[in-house]
């Protein structure tokens, strides 16, 4: 893990289309050396080993974007190890690159899929189009259906802990009067939104349920400031303070950001952003190189 975050760059991941390239085809570049680096990692050992956690009870889901069908699609990467199939393993990496697959900068998957004996190919992107971080649906009482099957509800409370990849307050950028600019930070913006309310809506659930809600998440006063989404200065400053956090005895928050417990209590939980690393603080990512 240490080796696939902390030293790729972005020609590991892409390739720049030519502007031509990117007006008259489905993204802005090529994920040809993605599909190289998974291919390297993901091969039919780790197909065996995480079917072999999937017999033991173990679930490993993946949520992709089916655009056509304007809906989230969660694949059980167990099952698809289990199957036996012989295109099991391409489809297994197809899944994992399309859940990266951030529209229009990279380009969709296409599984081949088949419906009312016709064929037709799925376009798959990022499942954060959908959810930035997902559970079960809200519409799904799993208490209520043990009960109507006789069954007493199960005295061990489930834990449900979600990591947010990213960081929950809003930091302030100056935005110069230009497209170029506007539309990254509106982008940028939506997606951190986006991904509060998925943390909501989770919450709301394990309260439903009467599972133990703990939330971790990019601290806050991490400074994470650059131009390349893949620099690796950036990359392994989060990998450190990631470890030393855990290292450390991680305090998962309890509730959502802003979230209080009744009207009159302004107090907030506990954030990781608050947690001690070291004897020096925080680790902050220097500005520049």
């Amino acid at each position: 893990m240490k080796q696939v975050y902390t030293t790729v760059s972005s020609r590991d991941i892409f390739r720049l289309k030519s502007l031509f390239g990117m007006l008259q085809t489905d993204a802005m570049s090529l994920n040809d050396p993605l599909a190289r680096l998974t291919a390297e990692y993901v091969d039919e050992k780790m197909l065996a080993d995480i079917a072999a956690e999937h017999a033991k009870g173990r679930r490993l889901f993946i949520g992709t974007a089916a655009l056509d069908a304007q809906r989230p699609v969660v694949w059980n990467m167990g099952a698809i190890a289990t199957s036996g199939h012989p295109d099991a393993l391409e489809l297994f990496r197809k899944v994992m690159i399309a859940s990266a697959a951030v529209p229009v900068v990279f380009p969709p998957v296409y599984i081949p899929v088949e419906a009312g004996g016709k064929l037709y190919d799925e376009m798959h992107v990022d499942g954060g189009v959908a959810h930035q971080v997902f559970l079960y649906g809200p519409v799904l009482r799993p208490l209520a259906a043990v009960k109507s099957l006789g069954f007493s509800a199960p005295r061990r409370k489930g834990r449900v802990f979600v990591l947010r990849n990213s960081q929950i307050k809003p930091a302030w950028q100056s935005v110069r009067p230009l497209v170029r600019s506007i539309a990254p930070r509106t982008v940028s913006s939506l997606i951190k939104s986006q991904g509060i309310g998925d943390i909501y809506r989770i919450f709301a659930t394990t309260q439903r349920d009467g599972g133990d809600f703990n939330l971790g998440y990019i601290p806050d006063q991490l400074d994470t400031t650059r131009s390349d989404e893949f620099d690796n200065r950036v990359m392994n400053v989060l990998f450190e303070t990631g470890y030393k956090l855990a290292r450390h005895g991680y305090r998962w928050q309890k509730v959502p950001p802003g979230f209080t417990r009744d009207a009159t209590d302004d107090s907030t939980a506990s954030t990781p952003a608050r947690e001690k690393l070291d004897d020096d603080g925080p680790i902050v990512a220097p500005r520049g190189r």
